[in-house]
């Protein structure tokens, strides 16, 4: 299946989770892509739309390959990997700096003054546009287990085998529309991968706030 866009992604995605509408769930989207396909699970669902900020640890000159990930209070590394690249631990110490600056950053201009919403006991649907290796996904669940979510569904149009079965281990459940063999890349999947920016991040929030949903 190809979508349209993340939008039309997202209409479709929230069909599939609508058995969780009785649970009064809270929606929140990984930035910047998964604010937008969350937006529409939410709107379907009639439920309150907030973002969960996560940032990849990049490997050394190659920042796009995640040695591990950071969520709100969670640092996850992959150690193995770590080892086996031969990367110091000054280099992970100064990527974790950074990266949380730029996470905190992030979480001000996306959420400004509104705290995170109290998630105890709640069911959290959390939505991202794609899965690939899951890296920054599995650390968003822990930081919201630790943030007492009683479920966690993990949610995205399309995922590949690897990334799905790594959510599984750590999410309640994970709901993707496809998981094919060929995955190739997320964008592969959308006629329509314009980056989505940060003012449309904004948007889409403050939208969804519009609706008066108490979060």
């Amino acid at each position: 299946m190809i979508y349209r866009d993340r939008y039309d992604a997202g209409r479709q995605l929230a069909a599939k989770l609508e058995r969780y509408r009785a649970e009064h769930p809270l929606v929140l989207g990984l930035p910047r892509g998964g604010v937008v396909v969350g937006y529409e699970a939410a709107t379907a669902l009639e439920a309150p739309l907030d973002v969960l900020v996560v940032r990849k640890l990049g490997a050394p000159g190659h920042e796009e390959f995640a040695i591990g990930a950071m969520a709100p209070d969670t640092i996850l590394v992959n150690t193995p990997l770590i080892t086996e690249l031969g990367i110091p631990q000054s280099y992970l110490a100064d990527v974790v700096g950074r990266e949380r600056k730029e996470l905190a950053r992030r979480e001000r201009l996306y959420r400004g003054d509104r705290p995170m919403p109290d998630l105890k006991g709640r069911t959290v649907i959390l939505v991202d546009d794609g899965l690939a290796t899951g890296a920054t996904a599995q650390a968003a669940v822990e930081s919201l287990r630790r943030q007492g979510a009683a479920r966690i569904v993990f949610a995205a149009p399309v995922c590949s085998t690897d990334g799905a079965a790594a959510l599984a281990a750590v999410a309640d459940d994970v709901v993707c529309l496809e998981c094919p063999a060929d995955f190739r890349a997320v964008g592969f999947w959308y006629t329509d991968f314009t980056p989505t920016t940060d003012a449309e991040v904004i948007e889409c929030l403050r939208a969804a706030n519009d609706r008066r949903i108490p979060a």
